[in-house]
């Protein structure tokens, strides 16, 4: 039970920031269908970064992957930011190339890394278990993982930022009606910028979380296992709302992490089913809520639309 609790918690903080950060995007008017792509390149910033931290003192290490994952995932939606809000590409187009662009480049950058320091090693695999044990800490037999911390801190500064700040309305505002936003002196591009780039941010750090959630090493060839859609299901499931993205994070994280420790419970072991099913649960879930839950939500009404100031 404790393990399942752990993973449920650690699952949920990488859904929690991942679905934040295309929270903040879609306020902003620009759907952040890389998110994928995003988490991909945060886990390999994060990832390079805990390689070379081993022996530095624990709180050194945590500081330094969280900044990295997050300045790898914010460059890498520069790319979003540019081709969407400055040149008003399709979006959608531009999320699944990104997608598709961060795993295969994250392989070839590992895969050059490691040939580097020996030309025999032409895996894409990044080991960094030693430094890993920074950001647990033991507490009976529970593992706190200060990435949980982080996720819920995320939380409520993102609640805070969105609806008690006049950045968080003037953001909003932008997804929901831009020219009346600009008609009374509000930059729409740059609120729009701001609002991908701190989905990067948060994406970034999804990433790193993910990667370290119960491996020492990981194998980039895999990226995240289509955790960046999870995370959108859990934003639309949440009503592109804090409060209520963490708890749909937390349901989702649930069923995630009973791929982990099924064998644990007897009545699951029973049912002899194989554990790929248990790794389909959380996606198959997130088809049967959404089937039912979205008919009722309600996305930011400019989401999707390029911004042209001409227009009325």
């Amino acid at each position: 039970m404790i393990l399942l609790i752990q993973y449920t918690l650690i699952f949920a903080s990488v859904l929690t920031l991942v679905a934040l950060g295309g929270c903040f995007s879609e306020h902003s008017g620009v759907i952040n269908l890389g998110l994928e792509g995003v988490m991909v390149m945060g886990a390999l910033g994060g990832a390079l970064m805990l390689k070379n931290m081993a022996g530095k003192p624990f709180v050194l290490i945590v500081l330094s992957v969280l900044a990295a994952s997050a300045l790898a995932g914010l460059l890498y939606t520069i790319l979003l930011a540019v081709a969407c809000i400055n040149f008003k590409a399709d979006q959608t187009l531009v999320g699944t190339a990104l997608n598709i662009l961060s795993t295969a480049a994250a392989t070839v950058a590992v895969k050059a890394l490691n040939m580097a320091e020996n030309p025999d090693n032409v895996s894409s695999t990044i080991a960094y278990g030693p430094a890993k044990k920074a950001f647990i800490v033991k507490i009976g037999r529970f593992q706190f993982n200060w990435c949980m911390a982080v996720a819920i801190t995320a939380l409520i500064i993102a609640f805070v930022v969105l609806y008690k700040t006049k950045f968080g309305l003037r953001l909003q505002a932008c997804g929901e009606n831009p020219q009346a936003a600009d008609s009374v002196g509000i930059n729409v591009y740059k609120m729009r910028w701001a609002g991908v780039l701190i989905s990067g941010a948060l994406g970034g750090l999804g990433g790193i979380v993910y990667i370290t959630a119960g491996v020492s090493e990981w194998k980039f060839e895999t990226g995240v296992a289509g955790f960046g859609f999870l995370a959108l299901a859990v934003m639309i499931f949440g009503q592109w709302k804090p409060i209520n993205i963490g708890l749909a994070a937390l349901l989702f994280g649930f069923f995630r992490a009973l791929s982990n420790v099924y064998s644990g419970f007897d009545f699951l072991a029973r049912l002899k089913l194989p554990g790929s099913i248990y790794n389909m649960m959380p996606y198959i879930i997130s088809l049967i809520v959404l089937a039912f839950t979205s008919r009722n939500s309600r996305a930011p009404k400019a989401e999707g639309i390029p911004y042209d100031k001409g227009s009325r």
